[in-house]
């Protein structure tokens, strides 16, 4: 089983940045795709932006592309998202997850404690 702990959250107005990362121990890390996920208060859990094992792939949702940029250091175990231009529709909690495969086709149901991002306006 892998752990996740994630960090870097915290209060911001709106169209500032925050960088989180996430580091993960417990299992192989640089052969599997990595992920970030965001649950708002009153909404459902929802896919942030992924990147494949060695960095070259990313996805995003349609959300935050363009402002938010997610990569990895394989050699840190470590997964970032750097997030600018931040809107209060970005307030949540913050979660990375690691998938089964290199790119992401399937996912891990392990979360971490996630971390908050409170953006006022």
């Amino acid at each position: 089983q892998v752990q996740l702990v994630e960090s870097g959250g915290g209060l911001v107005q709106t169209g500032g940045s925050l960088r989180l990362s996430c580091t993960a121990s417990g299992r192989t890390f640089s052969n599997k795709a990595m992920g970030w996920w965001r649950t708002a208060p009153g909404k459902k859990r929802e896919f942030v932006a992924s990147i494949s094992y060695m960095g070259y792939t990313a996805s995003y949702a349609d959300s935050v592309r363009g402002r938010f940029n997610i990569s990895r250091d394989n050699a840190k175990n470590s997964v970032y998202l750097q997030m600018n231009d931040l809107k209060p529709d970005d307030t949540a909690v913050y979660m990375c997850r690691q998938a089964r495969d290199e790119y992401g086709s399937s996912w891990f149901d392990y979360w971490g404690q996630g971390t908050q991002v409170t953006v006022s306006s």
